[in-house]
């Protein structure tokens, strides 16, 4: 919605920066006109056998030329157009916050796992040797232990970009049993895009020759597209104008690579997204709502810093939950590892806290709030999110 605002101001300043724009050409070209004229005027007179005072043809022009006003027209646009743009910097001073380190918090971080999230970014751009100096400079050998292998899927992306599957190949037919295993056709995918590359840039005959070899195989489980890629035969060094020219797109190969990342960082353990990525663009999401908290908690600068638990919720896409959330139906407080969530023998689910305060520290049994049945807290048992 404030995206919406400020889309909303840049366009008024655009429509009105082309409406300034074409007064702007209007009086220049009005101008321009009558001091032509006048030029003519001059030139013709010089022609003419009987004298003619040029000073009172330029004295003409001076009185058409104060008619039009044309500094007082030019200036006019231009305040039109300047008050638009102080009203677009006033939205955006609205909706972006300048001074975004007043959210910042005294939050305690394991330095060593910050760094090693860092490096381990690094090898997955491809800048190892900004990855190797971190880890020196901040004394992390741990995290060099995964360097070998973005080393190896580097060089396979770098391959398959200049469109050389070799590498790619190879490392699927090393993984062919785990690929198998998650129900990954990325095999097939490869050996389509170098069918494809073939019949566009060698003769028929070879590419059938490699679709019975590598293609073949696959028939009995993927025939719908096996069949498809023989149909492209008919189409061979014309394939852009087939039915089937959706195969020869530049994005199968964007998509290939994407995946080839995917299946890599699993079979090594790691996430296909890079964790400080992540954190950061989790970060940017919830930067709005931590803004206006410590706007409204300035007077309370200290409470702010030594605050543990957020006093509202931030609300992150989906993209960003990665543990089931428990919020207490009874304290409305969200669950963490101070207060965890307990499961009673009835089956509901309560935070310790509310179970300690029904029991008066578990002096007695107490009923819970959704059922009549009855318990104790040595019958609750934590959960584990």
């Amino acid at each position: 919605m404030e995206l919406n605002t400020v889309r909303d101001a840049f366009d008024r300043v655009a429509k009105k920066q082309k409406v300034s724009s074409s007064k702007s050409q209007e009086v220049i070209d009005q101008v321009g006109h009558e001091i032509e004229q006048t030029v003519a005027s001059m030139q013709s007179t010089q022609d003419c056998s009987t004298p003619v005072d040029q000073k009172s043809i330029l004295a003409a022009l001076k009185t058409k030329l104060n008619t039009i006003c044309p500094q007082n027209q030019l200036e006019g646009s231009q305040k039109e157009l300047n008050v638009n743009l102080y009203k677009c910097s006033k939205v955006l001073e609205k909706v972006f916050n300048p001074d975004i380190s007043k959210a910042y918090r005294n939050v305690d971080f394991d330095i060593h796992i910050v760094n090693q999230i860092i490096a381990n970014h690094f090898y997955r751009e491809g800048l190892f040797d900004a990855a190797d100096s971190l880890i020196k400079e901040a004394g992390e050998p741990e995290a060099i232990s995964l360097k070998c292998q973005f080393v190896e899927m580097h060089q396979i992306i770098e391959a398959v970009r200049s469109r050389n599957l070799e590498p790619a190949l190879k490392w699927v037919s090393s993984n062919r049993g785990k690929l198998t295993q998650v129900g990954c056709n990325l095999e097939l995918k490869l050996h389509t895009l170098c069918f494809v590359e073939i019949l566009q840039k060698k003769s028929r005959t070879e590419a059938l020759n490699y679709a019975r070899t590598y293609l073949a195989p696959f028939a009995s489980v993927r025939m719908y597209e096996v069949q498809k890629l023989m149909g492209c035969l008919l189409w061979a060094g014309k394939l852009d104008k087939s039915p089937y020219s959706d195969i020869t797109d530049v994005i199968h190969w964007k998509k290939l690579v994407d995946e080839l990342i995917q299946h890599f960082c699993s079979f090594m353990g790691q996430s296909s997204s890079s964790a400080l990525g992540v954190a950061i663009a989790a970060g940017v999401e919830g930067l709005p709502t931590l803004l206006k908290l410590a706007n409204v908690m300035a007077v309370k600068k200290q409470e702010w810093q030594a605050m543990k638990q957020l006093p509202v919720p931030i609300d992150l896409g989906k993209e960003f939950q990665f543990h089931s959330i428990f919020v207490c139906p009874v304290s409305r407080d969200q669950s963490n590892d101070d207060n965890p969530p307990m499961l009673l023998p009835c089956g509901h689910v309560l935070c310790n806290q509310s179970i300690v305060k029904m029991s008066r520290k578990g002096t007695r049994t107490f009923k819970c709030p959704y059922c009549p049945q009855d318990a104790s807290v040595s019958e609750c048992r934590q959960l584990y999110l």
